[in-house]
């Protein structure tokens, strides 16, 4: 089974690069963020014409998570704790329990966003600390946080930012420590694997990328994964997210 996360930023804006890698890949389950659609503009019959079922969790013009699935979807729940944005969903498909995620940007040190941010990812951590241990589960999305500065292609160019701040990068830490494996990491303990570039200054080009989308799953589930990469091939081309899928596959 192949696992996915995608920030497509707008399935409206990307929908025909969305169609044609999933018709050019066909992965089983896809974990999909910044949709910015309404439920009722979703595209599930264009999803059902190509194999999959779906549930989105829609907030119009902004944030957005959604899962494909062609191998069942059942138990889908949204939402995360009393916030009310569209940045969680969740589902079982093929016996896995996943997540979708969207963390919130934190914008700035000193601005609210940043406090919510680092909410949002202690209210995760607490649902994932009481979870059902017997279940298998992967959680992933973009999270807008790098896990050390291997992850940025200039840590001086953050300095004071976020995405880097220790508070941030303790909130992912202590997600893991629920016991889960990055499984990036866990394929590949070293180098760079960059998932984001910027649309300026020809960023992609020149390698200047960002690893802030990531697959986690229970440490019996990560046993069974014998593969993750990032599809760059997926950030080339016309009209391109400014993120590139992350794909595991599982025994």
């Amino acid at each position: 089974m192949n696992i996915a996360t995608w920030n497509v930023n707008s399935l409206t804006a990307r929908w025909p690069r969305v169609s044609e890698w999933l018709g050019t890949t066909a992965p089983d389950v896809v974990l999909v963020q910044e949709t910015k659609q309404t439920d009722a503009k979703f595209p599930f019959a264009g999803l059902a014409e190509l194999g999959y079922e779906s549930a989105h969790f829609g907030q119009g013009q902004w944030n957005g998570v959604a899962i494909f699935s062609r191998v069942g979807l059942e138990d889908v729940v949204s939402g995360l704790g009393d916030d009310e944005e569209a940045r969680c969903l969740r589902a079982t498909c093929g016996g896995v329990r996943v997540y979708s995620c969207y963390v919130p940007n934190g914008r700035s040190l000193d601005n609210p966003h940043y406090t919510y941010k680092l909410k949002w990812l202690a209210e995760l951590r607490d649902e994932l600390d009481g979870r059902d241990r017997s279940q298998p589960i992967i959680v992933g999305g973009d999270f807008n946080v790098t896990m050390t500065d291997e992850d940025v292609y200039d840590p001086s160019v953050f300095e004071g930012a976020t995405h880097v701040s220790p508070a941030e990068r303790a909130a992912m830490t202590a997600l893991l420590d629920t016991g889960m494996v990055d499984l990036a990491r866990h394929h590949e303990p070293e180098g760079q694997r960059f998932t984001w570039w910027d649309y300026r200054n020809g960023a992609f080009r020149r390698g200047w990328g960002l690893r802030i989308d990531y697959l986690f799953a229970d440490e019996a589930t990560a046993k069974r994964v014998s593969e993750v990469r990032v599809d760059r091939d997926a950030r080339k081309g016309e009209k391109p997210s400014d993120h590139a899928p992350v794909v595991a596959t599982l025994a």
